[in-house]
């Protein structure tokens, strides 16, 4: 199949990485663990497999809602950019930018999205599409999803054994690779742009 000519084990790792870092669910162990204690046992299978597929369809329908309004990937990729700019501030200063609603429902609402899929996360996902080949986006996407399944199926030890310090620290770390992903996909797409404009 032609779509597997593009598999590349580098692409996965940092697809992986830039969307691990977004979804931050090692850092929203907490939240996780709150909402277990609040309204019971939380079913991760379905939370995951969810969240996987809203960020898997996303991918290909958000590129056609975008050339419905007419804006380029190189233009929503540059806004990604931003968006995670703000979610690297986020993780590394401590504060929040974003305010979330409270949550009503457990499992799909709020883990599978926001949670997890959430507008950043989807943001990214389409972002990385002017960069990285579909196929390697999609199994990315699917690791995350396994990695999401077995830290919400593990979420309470996870705590007990991480503590809050190792956690806040863990979460500061990913903060300042995402800052650097965000900078670097705001220059390539911005530079691509450019170029663009410039043939035209």
């Amino acid at each position: 199949m032609e779509i597997f000519n593009d598999f590349s084990i580098k692409e996965i790792f940092t697809c992986f990485m830039v969307l691990f870092a977004v979804i931050d669910i090692i850092g929203s162990v907490p939240i996780v663990v709150g909402l277990q204690q609040k309204f019971g046992q939380i079913e991760a299978g379905k939370a995951s497999i969810t969240a996987g597929v809203i960020m898997i369809v996303f991918l290909f329908v958000g590129n056609k809602i975008l050339k419905l309004i007419g804006v380029d990937v190189n233009s929503f990729a540059i806004a990604g950019a931003f968006v995670i700019f703000i979610i690297a501030l986020e993780m590394i200063l401590g504060i929040e930018i974003n305010k979330t609603t409270e949550a009503k429902a457990a499992s799909i609402v709020p883990i599978a999205f926001p949670l997890v899929a959430g507008a950043g996360t989807l943001t990214t996902t389409l972002s990385l599409r002017a960069e990285f080949h579909d196929i390697n986006i999609i199994l990315g996407i699917v690791l995350n999803t396994i990695f999401v399944y077995l830290v919400l199926k593990s979420a309470k030890w996870l705590e007990n054994k991480m503590g809050e310090a190792t956690l806040s620290i863990l979460q500061k770390v990913f903060g300042i690779i995402l800052l650097a992903i965000s900078i670097k996909l705001f220059t390539a797409n911005f530079a691509q742009l450019v170029q663009n404009y410039i043939n035209f």
